[in-house]
């Protein structure tokens, strides 16, 4: 068998781990009350979609928008990079659930 041979990650500091632009889509309309789970970001009712928009997330502040989607209960349709982001990634590249 063949060793797996470590490659270096992005560290923090680096760059392309700094904040980016982000549209989260949820399934549905989302009422008041889960509003203020987000207050930190713009909030657009899209029928049949709530689409929120993060500017300047770094990963780890969107992992937590996750997780509050997550423990709400709320389907995740979709989270995309917006292009013009900081973010290192390639701005037409996004994960749907």
């Amino acid at each position: 068998m063949g060793t797996a041979q470590e490659r270096p990650g992005p560290e923090r500091d680096e760059p392309g781990t700094v904040g980016g632009d982000f549209e989260i889509r949820i399934k549905g309309r989302i009422g008041q009350p889960f509003l203020t789970a987000f207050a930190e970001l713009t909030v657009t009712v899209n029928p049949p979609e709530t689409i929120l928009h993060g500017a300047g997330l770094d990963q780890a502040a969107l992992y937590g928008i996750l997780d509050r989607i997550q423990a709400l209960g709320l389907e995740l349709v979709e989270v995309r990079r917006l292009p013009g982001g900081q973010g290192g990634a390639d701005p037409g590249s996004g994960a749907s659930a």
